[in-house]
């Protein structure tokens, strides 16, 4: 007898029940704040923030009620637009939860948005146990932006979350971020899995995920393909792990760029593994700005499928961005027990290694091991290696100088 058992079938009734109990259970209780019944229009062309204020008012009703499991939902058949808003904490539950079913768009372009001063779109202030999940969409309708001449940090970020401590975010999909499509600054217990973040390659400053001055952030099985790094850890990134993400196109996995203006940074404690660069121009990078202060250190980058990547490896401490000068170099972040393992896969360029350290520290317990990089063209690798010191096997002993 034909089985008729069909497995994506079965996994769309259990979603649809899982959905139906949690509403039934929600509404029964009171647990559940639906922002169409607060006023929201979900027509895609009325605006369901500022002037209908629909999703504020749900938001405050939800926030401010006492015990436990509290939902926000936006539902599924239904397109929001929203111009910048703001969902604050702290709230009285201590565990709160942002249902995204539906679809959320920004205005149609750049002149449509009611306040280019705000430097994000949606954003999530002081909310401790917040989960964002779902199986929705946000689209930041970015190109408008990618366009004009002014600079990055005037464009907005796309969700932007500010001393959210125990977040979680999970199964969410963001479409062409003004910016970087996901800020996490000030956290601390953060996990983020099953999301796809999405911009065209040549969309610039749409990283994927920034983090700063944020701890204990796992981020595993995510699928990330922007116009710059998939994800950027900035200054204040301590103990941060990077799972099964597939990466591409983009600018690879960043530390950086760190140091800027002769600032002090710290990055440490990073462990990347089991990820792939699909054509991305940086494969596991470190970038630092000369004169600038602080260390990054204990950083791992382990098991990485590389396709047609360009500079698979690097690090960068003469890191210049576009529009300045260089300098005399007098100070530099420090670099030290940074390890890069079973990497294998093409390149798109000769140069497979570039290790480029300051002078002034040097990079210190640098680890080449178990490399496999080939180049597309059948060229021989380049390996270049500068004021480093560590240990290089295989065809890349001697790149780094014994200390």
């Amino acid at each position: 007898m034909k089985s008729s058992y069909h497995p994506q079938r079965m996994e769309i009734i259990v979603r649809v029940v899982f959905m139906l109990t949690l509403v039934n259970f929600g509404f029964v209780n009171g647990q559940i704040y639906d922002v169409l019944k607060f006023g929201a229009k979900g027509d895609g062309t009325t605006d369901d923030s500022k002037y209908n204020i629909a999703f504020v008012e749900a938001w405050k009703a939800m926030c401010s009620s006492g015990g436990n499991n509290k939902t926000l939902l936006i539902p599924s058949d239904n397109t929001f637009l929203l111009q910048p808003l703001v969902f604050q904490g702290p709230c009285n539950s201590p565990y709160v939860q942002v249902q995204l079913e539906g679809k959320i768009v920004a205005p149609l372009n750049k002149e449509a948005w009611s306040d280019l001063k705000s430097c994000e779109w949606v954003s999530f202030n002081k909310i401790i146990g917040l989960t964002v999940l779902g199986s929705g969409t946000i689209n930041g309708r970015g190109s408008s932006f990618w366009e004009d001449n002014t600079p990055a940090s005037k464009h907005p970020t796309q969700l932007h979350f500010q001393g959210c401590n125990n977040l979680e975010i999970n199964g969410i999909t963001s479409f062409d971020s003004p910016r970087n499509h996901i800020s996490i600054n000030d956290c601390r217990q953060v996990k983020i899995t099953q999301i796809k973040l999405i911009a065209p390659g040549d969309s610039p400053n749409t990283d994927g995920i920034d983090i700063s001055a944020s701890t204990d952030v796992e981020i595993y099985d995510t699928m990330v393909g922007t116009g710059d790094d998939c994800v950027a850890l900035n200054s204040g990134s301590i103990n941060i792990s990077i799972t099964r993400m597939q990466c591409g196109p983009g600018h690879g996995i960043s530390v950086g760029s760190l140091g800027k203006d002769g600032e002090e940074s710290i990055v440490e404690n990073v462990q990347v593994t089991n990820c792939t660069f699909n054509e991305t121009n940086n494969g596991a990078r470190i970038k630092t700005w000369p004169n600038g202060k602080g260390y990054a250190r204990n950083i791992v980058f382990k098991d990485i499928i590389l396709t047609e990547t360009k500079n698979p490896i690097i690090i960068d401490q003469q890191y210049i961005d576009k529009g300045r000068i260089d300098v005399e170099e007098s100070s530099a972040v420090a670099i030290s027990n940074v390890t890069f393992v079973d990497f294998r896969g093409t390149s798109r360029q000769d140069e497979i290694i570039k290790i480029d350290c300051s002078e002034v520290t040097s990079c210190k317990d640098i680890v080449l091991d178990r490399i496999d990089i080939t180049t597309i063209d059948g060229k021989k690798p380049i390996i270049e290696c500068s004021n480093a010191y560590g240990n290089s096997t295989n065809a890349y002993d001697g790149c780094l100088k014994t200390q």
